[in-house]
């Protein structure tokens, strides 16, 4: 109804770039039901947080819902490692070849991984799926330095990643940000430099982080970890029609 507006371009479905991916906590069936209606336009991925789909029920009931409106879904990196941690991996695979998924997140953000395994794995999965591999830690205390940062990253996207993850947690609190939730801007400039944004996935859960985001990389940039009820306001954020983001693209 309001198309008068002069708004910044956004990228169409399905998107390479400028990627909102939101995290389910737990949604009932009638809550995804609702929270489509009015975002799935805005949506692109959804991740079933850490192991939720353990104890969902429904599960390929809420799967297929999902995926029926054009929204596709992946478990949490933690299901991951659970099933890595117990010799569980090709069980894991073929579940989610069973529910009709295509992503697959990777993820040794708690349980440490040998970089040798992790790369064998996303070679493998590549092959298979979309791959999500994340990179950093969930543990506020581990510091990683920006090179390293910069490898990982690099090797994971050459071994068949589809899109690295830059870790940052549903709080917003480690990896890529200080316990504060503020952004670490100097790791992120130097990963910024090495490695084009439309490869990364920025968590980014919480609105400032969103706002330094589209700020630096623009209405395009791709954003994880949104809690569902604020897709549509981070869409507002990428048009610039939120005070926070207004003077940036008008």
């Amino acid at each position: 109804m309001i198309d008068f507006l002069a708004l910044p371009e956004r990228t169409t479905k399905p998107r390479e770039s400028g990627i909102t991916h939101a995290l389910d906590k737990g949604y009932s069936l009638d809550q995804v039901r609702d929270f489509l209606e009015v975002a799935k336009g805005y949506v692109d991925i959804v991740k079933l947080g850490w192991g939720t789909a353990v104890v969902t029920p429904r599960l390929k009931e809420k799967i297929d819902l999902y995926q029926s409106n054009g929204v596709p879904v992946c478990f949490g990196g933690t299901l991951f490692e659970v099933c890595l941690r117990q010799n569980r991996l090709d069980e894991y695979v073929r579940l989610v070849h069973d529910l009709g998924m295509d992503l697959i997140e990777v993820s040794d953000g708690t349980v440490a991984m040998d970089e040798r395994e992790k790369i064998g794995i996303l070679r493998r999965l590549s092959k298979e799926f979309r791959v999500l591999s994340e990179v950093g830690s969930k543990d506020a205390e581990v510091v990683i330095a920006p090179y390293k940062w910069v490898e990982s990253i690099k090797r994971e996207l050459d071994a068949g990643a589809w899109k690295v993850v830059t870790e940052g947690r549903e709080s917003g609190t480690v990896g890529i940000y200080q316990p504060g939730g503020e952004v670490k801007e100097g790791l992120l400039e130097e990963i910024a430099r090495a490695v084009n944004a439309r490869d990364l996935l920025f968590e980014a859960p919480v609105k400032s982080q969103q706002v330094w985001f589209i700020r630096q990389f623009g209405a395009n940039v791709n954003l994880g970890n949104i809690p569902p009820e604020e897709v549509v306001s981070v869409e507002t954020l990428r048009l610039g029609v939120r005070g926070d983001t207004l003077l940036t693209f008008h």
